[in-house]
Order: C-alpha cells, then sequence, then structure tokens
C-alpha cells in the first residue's frame, strides 16, 4: 500500500480517540509532537536521512566546520536519496559565518545550454508534438550546478581535506546501504516511470540493476557515482566541469541529438548573492533573491503581519483563509517578475517592501475566497528536494538545499557517472517577452530554497521545507507556528499542514476559479467547512506536504536545538 495513504487512514481512524500530530489537545491545551526536540551543545545536523546525519555528525566531531559536514551530508543524500538530489541537479545555500557574523547566499544553479537558441527549441518542440519543454529527456537538461556550489562553499568556510569529507559517501557508495522505507517508495516511482521510457542511457542500470527498485532494507550499491565522488575528491571541481565527467556528458549528448557541451560546464559559474530579507514581528527572515521564489514567503510574510494571527487561533477559519489569499497573491507576482536577474530587472525592493504589502493586503476580503488576483505594480528600483541543515561548535550554521527538480530528475544517467541529470529546463517559459522565457545560457527559474532567520542580529533559525510550490507556503507556515502560535521547532513541524495549488505559474494560465487548497486531516473538519462556505475548493491532501528540518540556537544556554520532519525518514541528531 502506498504509505501516504496508508498514514492517512490511520491518521483517520484514530482522529476520535486520540490528539492528532501538531493540534492542541482540547483537555491539556498542549500541543502534540511526534517526538522532542533534540538539544546539544556542540553541534547539531538535521538532514532527510538518518546515516547522512550521522556522517554530517563524524565530520563535526573530525574538526570539520558546518559547511564540511553539510556537504558531506549532501553527498550521501545524493547516493542515499536519488529520488529528491544528486551532484547532476542545482544548489542553494545560506551560510552564518561565526568570524565575520555575516550571512553569505550562494546560488549554484545551473544554465540553459548555449547551443540551445529559441528557434531551434521550438523545432525540437514540435517534432515532439508539444508546446512546453518536457519533464524528460535531453531538452529539459541545464547545467548542474551542485558541485561547484560544494567546492565554492569549501573554498571559503571548509576546513578538512575535500578528499575527507567525500569519504564517507565514496564507501557508503562502494559498500552499500540500507533503504529506507519513504525513499523505497519515491525510488519505485521513479524506476516504473523509466521502465516504458525509450531515453538513452544507464538510467535502469544504475538505480534498478536487479531489474527493479530496490526495496526497503535491501542494500543498494553505486559503484559508478563511488567512481565519480573519488574524481571530484582527487581532481575537484575541474573534475566535473572541465575533465572526465564533462567529456562524458558532452560525447553522451552529441551521440543522442542533446545540447549540452563541455563548453557549458566550462564556462558554468556560482554566484554569491545577498540573501533578502523582511522583518516579521522582530524576526529577519532571509531568503535567497531570484532567480529563486524564496521572495515569496517574504511577501506573504509581509502581508501577513497585518493580522493578529495568534488572536485569531492555530488553524481558525480566518487565520487559514488569511494565509491562503496571502499565498495566492503572492505567487500571482512570482509569475510574473520570477526570474534570472541577469536577464531581466526584477522589481525586488518594490515587492518586499512594507507598503506594496499593504496595497496588496487590502485586495483580501474575510468574507470570501477570491477566485482571480492579478499580479501587482510594485515599484522598480534600479540596482523533489532535499535540505539539511548544520551548526558547529563555532557557532557558523549552513542551511542548504538541493535538487533534481522532478523526483530522479530527466530520467537520463550518463553511463560510468552513477548519477541522475536534472530537468530544471523545464521551467522556462515559452511566452515570448516574459521574464522566465527561454533564453540560452539563462537559469530558469528555480523551486528550491534554503531559509535563514536573524533575532535581535543573532542567529536564531536555520531551516527548509522541501517541495515544489510546496515551499514558500510551507516556510510560512512554520514561522507563523513558531512566531505566532508559540509551538517549539518539533511542533512546528508536526502540526497539520496545508497547500494551495492552482496559482497562475511559469507553464500555467492566468487562476481564474481560485484553485484548490489540500489539508491534511489534522485541520479540524469545523475549519473546513467554513473555508468552504467562503468559497474555497477543499480537498483532503495525499502528500506532497514538503519536508522539514531545523536546527536553532538557544543563545541563553549555549546549546543546538534541531527538529526534522516526521512525514519522511528524516533525522536530526547532535554532540
Amino acid at each position: 500500500m502506498n504509505p501516504i495513504r496508508s498514514l492517512t487512514l490511520s491518521v483517520l481512524a484514530i482522529a476520535l480517540a486520540a490528539p492528532i500530530v501538531g493540534q492542541v489537545d482540547r483537555v491539556t491545551g498542549r500541543t502534540f509532537a511526534t517526538r522532542s526536540e533534540v538539544i546539544a551543545r556542540h553541534g547539531m545536523a538535521a538532514t532527510s536521512h538518518p546515516l547522512a546525519t550521522q556522517i554530517a555528525l563524524d565530520v563535526l566531531k573530525a574538526g570539520g566546520s558546518a559547511t564540511d559536514a553539510a556537504i558531506a551530508a549532501n553527498a550521501a543524500l545524493g547516493l542515499m536519496e536519488p529520488t529528491g538530489n544528486g551532484i547532476g541537479g542545482d544548489l542553494f545555500a545560506i551560510v552564518w559565518d561565526a568570524e565575520t557574523k555575516k550571512l553569505h547566499g550562494l546560488n549554484a544553479s545551473g544554465r540553459s545550454p548555449l547551443g540551445l537558441d529559441r528557434p531551434t527549441l521550438m523545432a525540437e518542440l514540435k517534432k515532439l508534438n508539444r508546446t512546453t519543454i518536457p519533464p524528460r529527456g535531453l531538452l529539459p537538461v541545464s547545467v548542474p550546478g551542485a558541485v561547484d556550489g560544494w567546492f565554492e562553499l569549501h573554498k571559503k568556510f571548509g576546513k578538512l581535506p575535500m578528499a575527507d569529507v567525500l569519504a564517507p559517501a565514496i564507501r557508503y557508495a562502494r559498500e552499500g546501504f540500507p533503504v529506507t522505507e519513504y525513499i523505497a517508495y519515491l525510488w519505485g516511482h521513479g524506476v516504473r516511470a523509466a521502465e516504458n521510457d525509450p531515453l538513452p542511457g544507464a538510467f535502469l542500470a544504475t538505480y534498478a540493476p536487479a531489474g527493479r527498485a530496490p526495496q526497503k532494507g535491501e542494500i543498494f550499491r553505486n559503484p559508478d557515482l563511488a567512481a565519480t565522488y573519488e574524481l571530484l575528491a582527487s581532481g575537484g571541481r575541474d573534475a566535473y566541469y572541465r575533465g572526465p565527467i564533462a567529456d562524458k556528458i558532452d560525447a553522451f549528448m552529441r551521440e543522442h541529438g542533446g545540447y549540452l557541451r563541455k563548453v557549458d560546464f566550462e564556462k558554468h559559474t556560482s554566484t554569491w548573492v545577498e540573501p533578502v530579507s523582511v522583518n516579521y514581528r522582530g524576526y529577519e527572515v532571509f531568503e535567497m533573491p531570484p532567480n529563486g521564489q524564496g521572495i515569496a514567503a517574504l511577501q506573504m510574510l509581509n502581508i501577513l503581519e497585518g493580522y493578529d494571527l495568534a488572536g485569531m487561533g492555530f488553524n481558525s477559519p480566518d487565520a487559514l483563509h488569511v494565509m491562503i489569499e496571502a499565498k495566492k497573491l503572492a505567487f500571482e507576482d512570482r509569475a510574473k517578475f520570477y526570474a534570472d536577474p541577469e536577464f531581466s530587472k526584477i522589481p525586488l525592493q518594490g515587492l518586499l517592501s512594507k507598503s506594496y504589502a499593504a496595497e496588496r493586503r487590502a485586495l483580501i476580503s474575510m468574507d470570501r475566497a477570491a477566485r482571480t488576483y492579478d499580479a501587482g505594480n510594485p515599484a522598480l528600483h534600479e540596482g523533489d528536494t532535499i535540505y539539511l541543515c548544520v551548526a558547529d561548535a563555532a557557532g557558523n550554521m549552513v542551511s542548504l538545499i538541493q535538487s533534481n527538480y522532478r523526483g530522479m530528475g530527466s530520467g537520463i544517467v550518463v553511463p560510468g557517472t552513477g548519477f541522475g541529470l536534472q530537468d530544471r529546463g523545464e521551467m522556462f517559459t515559452l511566452q515570448e517577452g516574459h521574464a522566465n522565457d527561454y533564453a540560452p545560457g539563462k537559469r530558469p527559474f528555480n523551486t528550491i530554497i534554503p531559509a535563514f532567520v536573524l533575532k535581535d542580529g543573532a542567529p536564531w533559525l536555520a531551516f527548509g521545507v522541501m517541495g515544489g510550490s510546496m515551499q514558500p507556503q510551507g516556510h510560512v507556515q512554520i514561522l507563523v507556528n513558531v512566531i505566532d502560535f508559540g509551538m517549539n521547532l518539533q511542533e512546528a513541524g508536526d502540526a497539520a499542514r496545508w497547500q494551495h495549488l492552482g496559482s497562475t505559474d511559469y507553464h500555467t494560465a492566468t487562476m481564474r476559479d481560485g484553485g484548490t487548497v489540500e489539508v491534511e486531516s489534522g485541520i479540524p473538519y469545523a475549519s473546513v467547512r467554513e473555508l468552504q462556505q467562503r468559497g474555497h475548493a477543499v480537498r483532503l491532501g495525499g502528500g506532497g506536504f514538503g519536508g522539514y528540518q531545523a536546527v536553532a540556537r538557544d543563545h541563553a544556554n549555549g546549546t543546538w536545538i534541531g527538529a526534522s520532519e516526521s512525514r519522511k525518514d528524516g533525522h536530526a541528531a547532535g554532540y
């Protein structure tokens, strides 16, 4: 049985007899969580796989920095959770440097092939009888940025040799590791999608060597990925972007009609950027600027700051209604403005201003769900996925997210490499003149977003929520749970979530029907009924509510606090 459906049915079965995860018990008034927060003095790691978390802690104990530990964990996740990430994908990170007391943002996302111009792309799509870039195959593959991201982070903040950082993942790739339950479920989906897919390459040979996806508890090995990681350990980032790995990908693309070339790898660079922020009730919340979607969370928070959410009550009809409407408003701007800033002027200051938020807030009716919103007109000023966070004894913190985009990516594995290539190029629109319109050498709109929060100028929280367009919605729900409703980190992640679907997007027409709100079963029925009466289309969701990890600093006690998603296989641990 689908484990998501099984979990949903189980929760429904006990709903009348026991408190629901993340809900307030009517008798005690306490909020229930699946587990306690993890508290430790010297370091903390929270990732979506228990073994990756242990690797991060081992690196910290060996004298590595939070950045070393984050890279080591990410390398392990590329092996152990290929359903969400890998070195064929992109990476974003926000790092708090304790020495300089400064936040640094790294955009390690890749660009479209220089040799694929728009007329050629349109001709290729015509052959496929398509009007959008497909999710699988050679056309949606953009330059993978993750490896360059590792080496940029390591050069700036690393302490241990990269060979030591990658050694645990190399060992697990050669010796094997047991596949966890939820990842096995998603892995099965990825393999089934590829079984009748006439794509070239070694996808099934790599990820289904026994003729099927590995099952829960089975040992999986990936010797090709071990060899690739060994090349990175000995040859550095140039082994990927200027050496044998780029050569293999170039030769494969030429043979099978793809457009990515070695020159695309040679010209690739990551970009150090200033994270952008808004102040929400005294907390400075930071996200990465576009081409990502992080500022959607900031726009939502700006709108919500004008409401007394705590007075409305957790998961009350009023609180849910204004949060959903704020999401709709922010996502209309997301569909219009968010793109590669090297190709478009983005009205960033206007989008994040309090005055603009007040204009947008005024469009919300408390009595009725809007069926459509237009994007705003802010002033223009010149000028599946994994998430992990790590903190070390020196006070450094890393908030890192990495992805293939859709599950296991494009379905393309170049033989001998051991990893899949992302399909992030699917996210370009083909609407001429649009900010996110396709162009060669351009970064597509990107969904993956790490987050960071300062309190009174000091580092407080590194966190993220995985899952496409759920990510900014999830960021807002976590922060509202903690700041407005007083939950701890674990309670905030375990609390029942909602997600709104159907907003105008890079590949969909303008929302005209108000979209759909999916809720987890822990949302009270009375609230669901009231939302429906206000015009929201509400249904019980079967999954896709994100995957959450968080690490916070308790300055008063000098400790780290960790929390991890109960909906996935994740794990937080410290020492």
